[in-house]
Order: C-alpha cells, then sequence, then structure tokens
C-alpha cells in the first residue's frame, strides 16, 4: 500500500500507514474489550465505555482532519473496518459529519458496503428515521430490543443481500418496532430507562 515513508530517531524508516493501522487496531481492540467488560463481565461501568469512545473518537477526527477517511490503501483492510468501528461509537454529530466520507470512501473502493451500511443506518436512528438495512435494535425500559423501524420491510433482506449480510428472520421482521409504538411507549417511560441503540459486535455482527 503506498505510504508516507517517515525517518525515526534510530534511522529506521517508519510507514505512517502501518502506524495509523496499529493505533487503529489498538483502539478498536480496546473498544470491544470495555464493552465486553461492561456487559459480559460487569467489571466496568458505562461511564468508562464512555470515555474509551470519547478518546477514540477525538483522534480518529484527528487522523480524518489529516488525511480524509482511513481506507484501504492507507491502513489496509483491517484499519479502515477498525475505524469505521470507532466512527460507529462516536456521537451523532461526528457520525453525521463522517457518513458521506465513508460513502465516497465506498465509491472508491477504499471501504466496504457492510460498513456503510451500519453506520448508515445508525446516522437514520439518530435522526429518528427508518433503517434502510435492519443493522439497528433499540430498546426500552424492559421492552425486549427489537429492530428499529424499517423503511421497507419488503426489501431490506433483498438490501441485505447485495452487501453481503445475512437475511433477517421473520420473527425479527415482524416483530420491529414501529414509530406510533415507540412514541407510545417513549412518553410513559422514564427518561433513564432508555436503552441506547444496539449493534452486534464486529466479530459477530450479522
Amino acid at each position: 500500500m503506498p505510504q508516507c515513508a517517515e525517518h525515526g530517531d534510530s534511522g529506521t524508516v517508519v510507514y505512517m500507514g502501518d502506524q495509523l493501522r496499529d493505533e487503529l487496531l489498538r483502539r478498536s481492540a480496546r473498544d470491544q474489550q470495555v464493552r465486553h467488560q461492561w456487559l459480559e463481565q460487569q467489571t466496568v461501568d458505562s461511564i468508562t465505555v464512555r470515555e474509551v469512545d470519547a478518546d477514540n473518537t477525538a483522534r480518529l477526527a484527528e487522523i480524518i482532519d489529516e488525511h480524509g477517511w482511513p481506507g484501504h490503501t492507507l491502513v489496509g483492510t483491517d484499519g479502515a473496518h477498525a475505524a469505521w468501528l470507532l466512527a460507529q461509537h462516536a456521537t451523532p454529530d461526528y457520525q453525521q459529519a463522517w457518513i458521506d466520507l465513508l460513502r465516497e470512501a465506498v465509491d472508491r473502493q477504499e471501504a466496504t458496503e457492510r460498513d456503510l451500511a451500519y453506520l448508515d443506518d445508525r446516522v437514520l436512528l439518530h435522526q429518528n428515521l427508518p433503517q434502510r438495512y435492519g443493522t439497528q435494535r433499540f430498546g426500552i425500559g424492559n421492552q425486549t430490543s427489537r429492530l428499529w423501524p424499517l423503511a421497507d420491510r419488503e426489501r431490506v433482506n433483498l438490501w441485505r443481500s447485495e452487501i453481503g449480510l445475512s437475511p433477517l428472520d421473520n420473527c425479527d421482521l415482524d416483530q420491529a418496532w414501529r414509530f406510533d409504538e415507540l412514541r407510545h411507549i417513549r412518553d410513559n417511560t422514564p427518561e433513564n430507562t432508555v436503552e441506547a441503540p444496539r449493534q452486534p459486535s464486529s466479530r459477530f455482527r450479522d
């Protein structure tokens, strides 16, 4: 992959793309680790997760400001996927700012359509709009986590198949939230019982 070379103090050649890739992979591994500790082991709290996310978001913003979206050519396929994971857990304002950059990277074959689908659905969720690919789930209070409302129940599995995502089963589709019931439940549910949007981890995201 084409990369800029820098000379370290010892005279060794250090490649910028390799450095960025290694950093993105470390940060994405930490992202997954802290979520496992929070959700599965209960050894950290949500404040720790938010701190990790904030640090990752700030660093990804610096990388994007300097290099644009870190795509396959610069940081490799796994590095680009790691960048997506950090963006997926960024705040909505950053996600909105970066979605078009990721879309352009996909057009240049510098990122995957699957990663774009997940971030696009997340942005739509935060805008209170129906999702296209069915990647996002939402829970309220004691309600079972269910698919965020779908743009087109009949075509969602076609759209998923076009980008290599496995189909959603009919039970999931039938139980997807509708906006009218979401409004009713949320209007009658204490704010602190509303869950954050859910998605599978990058290792089990289908």
